[in-house]
């Protein structure tokens, strides 16, 4: 059993009061909060160890770049990577995407086919069509059903030999929705595919296995994770990540440089042009060290509550609809009430300090789809409480007054 109120006191932003109101932060699907122990993570970066890293001989930048391959080393055994060379550092999961499709550009042709899903967020919609824009590749849509699920008989059909790439997220930001990953990947590499899983909202709440999951690349975010924003992490197999040419040219992606050639690096230093956020990959495995610590089993068991929880009793407002109702879920729940735009609710609960996310969600599609501008959406984490669900609950009731 989780201590929630000793893992409270190591968020020192929840003690806070937010327009006279204690704080009800249920905007973690968006990011989520740091504990102390990050926070005084990066503080000691800077304060004691600052220095570039991989080019300098003398003892702080030593100390910076050891820092920083035992973070992606902690990553590395954290997603179960094969190698620490598979494990890249990023900007985010909008990077590591980025990262995938620019490489793609050399590799498809006219008349390939890429497969994107309905459920996906706009960073795993936009960078495949600008993709299929450059080659001629053709963009194909699993579609969803009013569940919030998507239709996995279509996606059969869908498949061909023209298919190249497949890409899905692990779980829906804007529903909560979990997606049968592991048929999608075996499905995708049985016409000869490559698989991309946008893991940003699966982080938070589970470890993904990526060599029990067979995934060619799974990007992810560090921010939603209790890590740094600006931090990423792209896992890509050695196979594939040999395949594809750099994303950017600079420092520290090369072997060798003269005016006539320039030989490229081995991975991962191939994909990390740049100073990277040394401070951020840093404080990234300080993230993951906590949550390992906490222990994903208990945060997936507790979380598991307050979802069932906070759906019985939403579910007890009178016009309230819930989006998304699929059998697996993770911990958030989008919802609207009958005539009233949820923006508006949005604005007036926060008023009585409750954060919640309103609109589409960068999920323009899904909100097509149910004909609706936008949700209301609350994402939960391990340092919520039933307590501030039933607060939740008494302000959208009251907005729901207000507003009718």
């Amino acid at each position: 059993m989780l201590d929630i109120q000793k893992i409270r006191a190591d968020f020192p932003i929840l003690s806070q009061t937010v327009n006279g109101k204690p704080l009800v932060y249920f905007d973690n699907g968006a990011t989520s909060q740091k504990p102390q122990i990050v926070i005084d993570a990066e503080v000691k970066y800077y304060q004691e160890i600052n220095a570039n890293i991989h080019r300098g001989v003398h003892t702080l930048s030593q100390l910076a770049t050891d820092a920083y391959e035992i973070s992606r080393g902690k990553v590395k055994e954290h997603i179960n990577a094969k190698f620490a060379h598979e494990v890249l550092f990023t900007s985010g999961t909008t990077h590591g995407i980025n990262l995938v499709t620019n490489g793609f550009a050399s590799i498809l042709k006219p008349g390939d086919e890429v497969i994107v899903s309905s459920l996906e967020h706009h960073s795993n919609i936009v960078p495949w069509q600008m993709l299929c824009e450059k080659t001629g590749a053709l963009l194909k849509v699993i579609p969803m059903n009013e569940n919030g699920e998507l239709i996995i008989e279509a996606f059969d059909a869908l498949l061909s030999e023209k298919t190249k790439v497949v890409t899905v997220n692990h779980i829906s930001n804007a529903l909560g929705v979990i997606n049968p990953i592991k048929y999608i990947i075996d499905k995708a590499h049985a016409v000869g595919a490559a698989v991309l899983i946008d893991g940003a909202q699966a982080v938070p709440h589970l470890k993904p296995n990526v060599q029990e999951l067979d995934c060619d690349f799974y990007a992810f975010s560090g921010h939603k994770m209790c890590g740094p924003t600006g931090t990423g992490i792209l896992y890509g197999k050695e196979e594939w990540l040999n395949k594809l040419p750099p994303y950017q040219g600079g420092g520290e992606m090369i072997k060798e440089v003269t005016f006539e050639k320039t030989t490229y690096a081995d991975l991962p230093h191939k994909f990390e042009a740049g100073t990277p956020n040394i401070a951020g990959g840093i404080v990234l495995g300080t993230a993951i060290d906590y949550l390992n610590s906490v222990g994903f089993e208990n945060i997936h068991k507790y979380e598991t509550e307050l979802l069932d929880y906070a759906t019985k009793r939403l579910s007890e407002i009178e016009g309230l609809r819930i989006y998304g109702t699929g059998k697996n879920k993770a911990s958030v729940i989008s919802f609207n009430i009958d005539g009233i735009h949820p923006y508006d609710v949005g604005s007036i609960i926060d008023k009585l300090g409750i954060a919640v996310r309103t609109g589409h969600h960068c999920a323009q599609p899904i909100m097509n789809f149910f004909c609706i501008p936008g949700t209301i959406r609350a994402s939960f984490s391990f340092y919520n409480t039933k307590e501030e669900i039933d607060q939740m609950v008494d302000a959208v009731k009251k907005a729901q007054i207000m507003l009718s």
